[in-house]
């Protein structure tokens, strides 16, 4: 039987949470975009969670997990992601606030130039946390170069812990089931702000890397007994099996809150991902992210990133176009943050830019 959101509610209470985002998000109505495409469009702004202009959705699960590394009386917070993490620098935010000593492995999938630092990395510095990059060595896959990174931080924990520093280790992009728990939280938000406008969501259309927003917005789906088809669009590779991973992932989170057995998310009718507008790859922006970027920046004046919400805009953009999402159609646009990727690299950034008229 599903639950109320005032039951869901107690039970996402019962575990430990630090303060570190400003709740609820905003949700508003894209109307020129809407009257444009012909559906009713709202954007949640997951891009306002954080203590600063640099927020995003990792906020959420960082409020469960800095709650349970502040409950093991942690000193130290290990976690992991590219040079251009999102989740890594607001990984460091959240260990700033709570009073923790934050340390990154970063996989350079992008090389770095120290003598142009940009982006996410240059803030991770700014907050001082202790920074390892970690290269691609030749005929490394990311996967290669992201274990051995792992395996670095293993033994970087290891003497730490021998010298009296107790760590907590954060996996990419938080998701586990404490820290996906905050999306299972966020899916009862949303519902609750649509029911305040007398609306319901036929669609939620977000970015998806490492399943943790994916599992929690699926787990809070299930909670609720809620029938919103939640699209989630790759920004990387992934085979089927990445249904799985996330259907996994949800049940983890229903576990923790202690739901009933008979509330499980099943990998064939309760994920659903959209993986064509990942290429040419991660941190590689495409033809039709940079386009998505440009238009809605052009009709609503609202900036999106070329890593992971350009893509996921551009899916929901391809299928109100192929009849996939209906004409009339309810949709919410989850903006999950990465507006800093802006400002990245070139090679991540991609052809933004337009020519510039010159005077004489």
């Amino acid at each position: 039987m599903a639950y109320t959101e005032k039951e869901a509610r107690a039970l996402f209470a019962q575990h430990a949470k630090y303060p570190l985002g400003f709740f609820p998000t905003p949700l508003h109505r894209l109307d020129r975009v809407s009257e444009e495409l012909g559906i009713d469009l709202y954007m949640k702004r997951d891009d306002f969670t954080g203590r600063n202009l640099f927020g995003g959705n990792k906020i959420r699960k960082l409020e469960y997990l800095i709650g349970e590394a502040l409950a093991e009386h942690a000193e130290y917070v290990f976690t992991y992601g590219a040079t251009e993490s999102n989740h890594a620098m607001q990984t460091a935010v959240a260990c700033r606030k709570a009073g923790l000593k934050p340390v990154l492995y970063l996989t350079a999938l992008v090389p770095v130039d120290e003598s142009d630092v940009r982006s996410n990395l240059l803030l991770d510095q700014v907050l001082g946390a202790e920074v390892h990059i970690v290269p691609m060595h030749e005929g490394e896959t990311e996967d290669d170069a992201d274990e051995r990174g792992a395996q670095l931080a293993a033994a970087r924990q290891k003497e730490l812990e021998a010298q009296g520093h107790h760590c907590y280790d954060i996996p990419m992009g938080g998701a586990n089931r404490v820290g996906s728990v905050g999306f299972a939280e966020g899916f009862v938000e949303l519902t609750e702000q649509m029911q305040a406008l007398v609306k319901h969501a036929d669609y939620i259309y977000h970015a998806t890397g490492t399943a943790g927003t994916m599992a929690g917005l699926a787990a809070g789906r299930k909670l609720t007994g809620s029938d919103t088809k939640i699209i989630s669009v790759n920004v990387s590779e992934k085979d089927d099996s990445y249904l799985n991973k996330a259907a996994n992932l949800a049940n983890e989170v229903l576990d923790f809150l202690g739901v009933a057995q008979d509330l499980r998310v099943d990998a064939a009718s309760d994920v659903a991902r959209e993986g064509n507008f990942y290429q040419p790859g991660y941190e590689k922006p495409g033809k039709e992210s940079t386009e998505a970027i440009k238009y809605l920046a052009q009709t609503e004046g609202l900036f999106i990133d070329p890593v992971y919400s350009g893509k996921a805009f551009a899916a929901l953009l391809a299928h109100v176009k192929s009849g996939k999402i209906p004409q009339g159609s309810t949709v919410v646009f989850w903006h999950t943050g990465g507006a800093t990727a802006l400002f990245a690299e070139q090679e991540i950034v991609g052809d933004l830019s337009t020519k510039l008229i010159y005077e004489k």
